[in-house]
């Protein structure tokens, strides 16, 4: 049988160490010889010994703070020896190698997948206010490992050496260590009072030494980098006292 869909590019790919791998920009390989963490739903194919379990959001204390924010990443442990598949939607897959030291802060709606070394909970996103249809909350990993994170197409990684700006709808992931806060971007004048907008009327700030991750779209499912999440409560001083660092 001949055709080009058997080329080289869409052949499985191999490697002599277990661990996560891009098998192409839109399909996640892990190679296990023990166990990494997944998101719920996200296999598409798997061979060798495997097995699935469910874990919810990855605990009680993750699991009420899921029900409380609208937050955090519906998890199923996969263990084995074996090759899974993974994937979300089609859409595009990155790589990223924490150390200990570093903190990465993403909305949970990215997580694709990630080695059971890191530690992940939810926390309150400092300096953002009410006045947004974004999320307050967001995941933040640590410790040593890999994580597998999605974006809606190719995104910009923008370093953090000066005063920095986004949507808050295209921002999914950045340094944790980076102080956040809103500003208004849309302008106030009579253009306003006519009910003209530009459509940027607040954006995201960032602070700090980091970077921060911009997908090109403006569309995520929800959390902190979208519409949707579930922290429109008005108890914010309860919320800051449960999600306190």
């Amino acid at each position: 049988m001949r055709s080009e869909l058997f080329s080289t590019e869409n052949l499985e790919k191999e490697s002599a160490q277990p661990g996560l791998r891009l098998q192409n920009s839109k399909m996640l390989k892990a190679e296990l010889d023990g166990e990494i963490l997944a998101r719920t739903g996200s296999m598409v194919a798997y061979q060798g010994q495997v097995q699935f379990e469910a874990l919810g959001s990855g605990g009680l204390g993750k699991f009420l703070k899921q029900k409380l924010t609208g937050e955090g990443v519906p998890l199923m442990r996969v263990r084995g020896r074996g090759d899974v598949f993974l994937a979300e939607n089609a859409s595009d897959i990155h790589l990223i190698d924490l150390e200990p030291g570093d903190a990465l802060s993403i909305n949970g709606a990215n997580v694709l997948a990630f080695e059971s070394t890191l530690q992940y909970d939810i926390k309150m996103v400092s300096g953002v206010g009410m006045m947004s249809s974004a999320g307050l909350f967001n995941c933040v990993f640590s410790g040593r490992g890999r994580i597998a994170v999605t974006t809606s197409g190719t995104p910009v990684v923008l370093n953090v050496d000066a005063p920095t700006y986004v949507d808050p709808q295209a921002a999914i992931a950045w340094s944790a260590s980076l102080q956040t806060g809103y500003h208004k971007a849309d302008q106030f004048g009579l253009g306003t009072l006519l009910g003209r907008s530009t459509g940027e009327r607040f954006t995201m700030s960032f602070a700090g030494q980091g970077f921060v991750i911009v997908q090109p779209s403006e569309l995520p499912p929800g959390g902190v980098a979208g519409v949707g999440s579930g922290s429109k409560s008005s108890g914010g001083s309860i919320l800051s006292d449960i999600f306190d660092d």
